[in-house]
C-alpha cells in the first residue's frame, strides 16, 4: 500500500493544506514526513516514513538564510539590530503562533500522549519545529525559491509588527525602554508572593513604576515571573516598542 492510501494519512486530507499553502508537492511523502513527530513512530513501528527532525534540521537553515537575506538586502542598520529582527522572526514563539495561523496543528502524526497536550508549550515547540520541517520539505520538493515564497508570505510579512512592538526585545527590555523613554523612570520588580513546596514553588512578582504597580505575573523562578510581569505590564499600559530607526536601503 502507498504511503498516500494508508487510513491515516487519507484522514489528514493533505490536498487540503496544499491548497492553503499554495504550494502542490510533486512528492506528497516529504509533505506528510514534515508532519511527522518523533513519539508517533514510538507507537506505529511499522509507519513507512521517518520523523520530521531531519528536514527540520533543512529547513531551519533556509528559514535562517531566506530572512538574512531579506534583511540584508532591505536594510542598512547595524549588525546587532539586524540580528535581534531575525531572532524575533525565527523564534520558537513566533513560529508556533504563524504554524497555528495556517492551520498545521490537524495534520501532525503525534503519539496518543503528545495528541493530548494541544495549548502547553511543549506543543507549541512542536509546532515551531513542525514549520521548519515544511520549510525544509518545499526546498526539496520545489527548490530555494518556491521555499522563499513561503517563508516571505507566512513569516517575513510579521516583521512590521515585530519592529514596531518591539517583540525583537524581551519582555523587561521592552517594559524598561518604554519606560525610560515615555516617562523617565526605571522599573522595579518585587516578589508579591511564593506558594508550594521548595522544589515546585510558585512565583508572584510585580513590576512598579516608582511607587505605583503596574502589574504582576507568575512563574516557576522568580525570572520567569518577573518576565510575565513585564508582558502584563505592557499590555496595561498599551505600550509599543521603543521608537527605533528603521534604516530602508
Amino acid at each position: 500500500m502507498a504511503t498516500a492510501e494508508l487510513p491515516e494519512v487519507k484522514e489528514k486530507k493533505f490536498s487540503s493544506f496544499e491548497k492553503i499553502i499554495g504550494i502542490n508537492f510533486k512528492n506528497k511523502e516529504l509533505l506528510i514526513q514534515a508532519f511527522i513527530h518523533r513519539s508517533y513512530l514510538n507507537e506505529h513501528h511499522d509507519f513507512p516514513l521517518s520523523h520530521n527532525e531531519r528536514l527540520e534540521f533543512l529547513g531551519d537553515a533556509v528559514l535562517e538564510l531566506v530572512v538574512t537575506e531579506f534583511l540584508f538586502g532591505e536594510y542598512g542598520n547595524p549588525e546587532g539590530e539586524l540580528t535581534n529582527w531575525r531572532a524575533a522572526l525565527v523564534n520558537a514563539k513566533t513560529l508556533a503562533e504563524i504554524a497555528y495561523e495556517i492551520g498545521m496543528e490537524p495534520y501532525l502524526f503525534l503519539s496518543h500522549g503528545e495528541a493530548k497536550d494541544a495549548g502547553t508549550k511543549a506543543r507549541d515547540y512542536i509546532m515551531a519545529n513542525t514549520i521548519e520541517a515544511l520549510i525544509g520539505a518545499i526546498y526539496l520538493d520545489q527548490g530555494y525559491t518556491m521555499a522563499q515564497q513561503f517563508i516571505t508570505r507566512w513569516i517575513i510579512t510579521k516583521l512590521p509588527d515585530i519592529l514596531e512592538q518591539g517583540l525583537y526585545l524581551d519582555a523587561k527590555s521592552r517594559f524598561q525602554e518604554s519606560s525610560q523613554e515615555l516617562l523617565g523612570i526605571t522599573p522595579t520588580y518585587k516578589v508579591l508572593r511564593e506558594e508550594g513546596p521548595d522544589h515546585n514553588k510558585i512565583f508572584e512578582v510585580g513590576v512598579f513604576l516608582d511607587k505605583d504597580l503596574i502589574a504582576s505575573g507568575k512563574g516557576s523562578s522568580k525570572q520567569e515571573a518577573q518576565t510575565d510581569a513585564a508582558e502584563n505590564a505592557v499590555k496595561a499600559k498599551g505600550w509599543k516598542g521603543p521608537k527605533i530607526n528603521i534604516m530602508k536601503l
